[in-house]
């Protein structure tokens, strides 16, 4: 199955596009630019969004919901944040359907217009700080602190699955604060926990950063991300904290009184991060056989395949094969026993290969009478013949170390793909060749960086928290320069 996949160094975008079809994550939908996302993708997307929920939980967030409408005039109350979204937003106008009166099929009423118009749900600020202002009144309502799990839509003309389309799920945490030490701080916890997720339990490293001015979420004082590079050398953004300052407050008229009596506007940040996670992991750490999932995330992290000739040798396999997955499940280990006898064992295995199952056991009647096991890696596709007893700890042991060694296959990519870069030629070269993160000097100003992306289509991915003082000049404009951006071309 793995076996019809386009190269990855044949042509990147078509391997992710074949992959994600073949290895039953998503396909394109009868809508255009929205996708279906199939039930083994799903159960991925649901291993991340309990992790996320447990950790958002752990800090105090509640989950709620708000409505997937918002009216038109709430988006004019916040200036940058409508300029932001404007070429986005699908919108509702009408509210009925009839028969038209020739027989020609169904037509919009047009007597059935709306007094205002709604706009699909692009990202939730507008609503939610309407609805704050219905919660806050003193300190004592303070911190507000919500999740929500969602669907946005943002009308892509150019789309791919999970990476970029009209309709994706998501989550996005809104909260509220007596004092911008507060906002602040809570804006730089979310960057942490996704850093933490991402880098812990996707085994995908980031580099934790601000974006600049002009690639600021529509609304935000400051924008804090986490960035990834992917295999191909671009980068993609997995996650983005906000500090909102006082601008949706004001815009919506959200005070609370202080503990001197005082009215104030209360102190904002907005987090989130989406299925385009799912396009991150498999860009990571995926080869040209198919998927490759950390254990942490895989929905089955072992497959159990029976060998056998007739049906006493299948079911003295059967026997032992749910003896071991009972051992396994036991341990906590997610498992599954394919003992359909519809396939044979090596499409089974080309399968699980092409699905990225982190370890596969092979059983049959000669390892029953060796009281052995064939253990097959799917990160680096070796196999060893391992003892049937104490397989249960055996491979406990082995997940944890290929969690560990994608996280360290996928740092070493990375940092080998950091380059320092001091003239502009040079950037310019080192981008069509090598690609990554280029680390330059830049004088801060969004002409430079507008010129930079106009000529090369690389941008600022992000202003390192790390970042070293260091003077220089820029690579572009040759001014003075405090310290290295990280430029990429990204997805």
């Amino acid at each position: 199955m793995g076996k019809h996949l386009t190269t990855r160094e044949e042509d990147y975008s078509k391997w992710y596009n074949e992959l994600v079809v073949k290895a039953d994550l998503a396909e394109n939908s009868g809508v255009r630019g929205c996708m279906v996302i199939k039930p083994y993708g799903y159960a991925i997307w649901e291993k991340m969004q309990a992790e996320l929920d447990s950790k958002f939980k752990a800090t105090g967030h509640e989950n709620a919901y708000f409505p997937i409408f918002i009216p038109k005039s709430y988006f004019s109350k916040e200036a940058s944040h409508v300029d932001g979204f404007a070429k986005e937003c699908a919108v509702v106008t009408h509210y009925r359907l009839k028969n038209a009166e020739d027989g020609s099929g169904i037509i919009v009423d047009p007597d059935a217009k709306l007094e205002e118009e709604l706009i699909v749900r692009p990202t939730s600020e507008t609503i939610i700080w309407d609805t704050y202002r219905k919660w806050v009144q003193s300190y004592r309502d303070l911190p507000i602190l919500i999740n929500q799990w969602a669907n946005v839509v943002r009308w892509e003309m150019r789309t791919r699955l999970f990476l970029r389309t009209a309709e994706f799920l998501w989550q996005e945490g809104h909260t509220a604060h007596a004092t911008k030490q507060e906002a602040i701080e809570e804006a730089e916890q979310m960057m942490n926990v996704y850093a933490d997720f991402v880098e812990n339990f996707m085994a995908i490293p980031v580099i934790k950063g601000t974006k600049s001015e002009s690639e600021r979420f529509a609304g935000a004082l400051e924008t804090y991300c986490i960035e990834a590079l992917m295999q191909d050398g671009k980068a993609l953004q997995a996650g983005t904290s906000h500090f909102l300052g006082q601008n949706f407050a004001k815009a919506f008229d959200v005070k609370f009184a202080a503990k001197d009596g005082k009215l104030d506007y209360v102190w904002a940040t907005s987090w989130g991060v989406s299925t385009r996670l799912m396009g991150a992991l498999v860009m990571t750490h995926s080869d040209d056989n198919g998927l490759v999932i950390p254990p942490n995330l895989a929905p089955n992290q072992v497959v159990i395949i029976p060998i056998y000739r007739n049906d006493e040798q299948y079911e003295a396999v059967c026997t032992e094969a749910e003896l071991i997955l009972k051992e396994l499940r036991a341990k906590g280990i997610r498992v599954k026993f394919d003992k359909r006898d519809t396939q044979k064992p090596g499409w089974k295995f080309n399968e699980y290969e092409l699905k990225g199952v982190p370890l596969r056991i092979a059983i049959g009647p000669k390892d029953i009478e060796n009281k052995s096991v064939e253990l097959a890696r799917r990160d680096n596709l070796t196999k060893e013949i391992v003892s049937r007893e104490g397989l249960d700890n055996t491979i406990d042991n082995l997940l944890k170390e290929i969690q560990n060694n994608l996280f360290e296959k996928a740092l070493k990519h990375r940092n080998e793909h950091i380059t320092e870069v001091n003239s502009f030629d040079e950037f310019k070269e080192l981008l069509e060749t090598k690609g990554g993160f280029l680390s330059a000097h830049w004088d801060g100003t969004p002409e430079t960086e507008e010129q930079i992306k106009n000529l090369t289509k690389a941008t600022i991915r992000c202003i390192p928290l790390d970042a070293k003082k260091e003077s220089g000049v820029c690579v572009f404009s040759g001014k003075p320069s405090e310290k290295r951006v990280l430029f990429a071309k990204a997805y």
